[in-house]
């Protein structure tokens, strides 16, 4: 993927991991669109950087995107990147009958989402030199935290969707995926100075030298999420599900 001279769209850019990209990204010479539901939250992130645009988002609804993407399309038609970073991550307990409503909004954010945005898009990016798709998933899509099963199955569901989307799109537009490990960010309840968590500063930088090599690595993985993503071909896989489980109730209590 070239680093500069793109034009970036990054769903839930104001904060987090997006935010750090947009950042990261912009300071290469990239023009950054971030989008979001909080405008409040995108001007605050795209604060005193000429190159970011904000456009508001709800990645949780079909004709949104529909909308977005028009809109999308209008003011920035050399788009040709897009980063699929937008998502929710909801505690669950699976041991009774419960309200299924944040199961239903996690996969509707988290994996038809993507879908949607990358199905409204795909047309226009087809036709786009250097254009790429990067999807953010997750480590958790290959060991899961019992305390979040919807959000690891969405992050699975993302995982296998870009191994598709890749080979479909071989020769026309680069596919790539992000998997983070647990990093410190707002995606639950104190989760930025969580014990065992990942700086985010860290997490980026880390991730950009990734971006940075040729060819691009069809995954980008950071040196910590080595220990879920490889768990299983090292034959290791229950033990691990345990050791993550133990860990996060350790340190933040689900």
């Amino acid at each position: 993927m070239k680093t500069t001279g793109n034009t970036i769209l990054i769903t839930g850019g104001g904060s987090g991991i997006g935010e750090a990209l947009a950042h990261r990204f912009h300071d290469l010479g990239n023009k950054v669109i971030i989008a979001g539901r909080r405008k409040e939250v995108l001007e605050k992130s795209r604060a005193g950087r000429s190159g970011i645009h904000t456009l508001s988002l709800d990645v949780g609804s079909a004709e949104g995107i529909a909308d977005f993407s028009r809109r999308l399309l209008s003011a920035y038609p050399r788009l040709n990147v897009l980063i699929n970073n937008a998502g929710i991550m909801r505690f669950e307990k699976l041991g009774a009958p419960r309200n299924l409503g944040d199961a239903e909004e996690t996969i509707n954010t988290n994996l038809l989402g993507p879908i949607r945005m990358i199905d409204s898009l795909i047309e226009h990016l087809v036709k786009q030199p250097d254009a790429a798709i990067v999807n953010v998933t997750s480590g958790l899509a290959f060991v899961p935290l019992t305390a979040s099963p919807t959000y690891n199955a969405t992050k699975a569901a993302i995982h296998s969707y870009t191994v598709s989307l890749r080979d479909a799109l071989k020769g026309k537009v680069e596919v790539i995926e992000l998997a983070p490990p647990a990093v410190q960010t707002g995606l639950t309840p104190g989760q930025e100075n969580r014990q065992g968590y990942l700086p985010l500063d860290i997490f980026a930088a880390e991730v950009m030298d990734l971006f940075k090599q040729q060819p691009t690595p069809s995954e980008i993985l950071v040196k910590q999420v080595g220990f879920l993503r490889f768990a299983e071909a090292e034959g290791r896989f229950d033990q691990t599900v345990t050791q993550l489980n133990e860990f996060v109730t350790k340190v933040s209590g689900h």
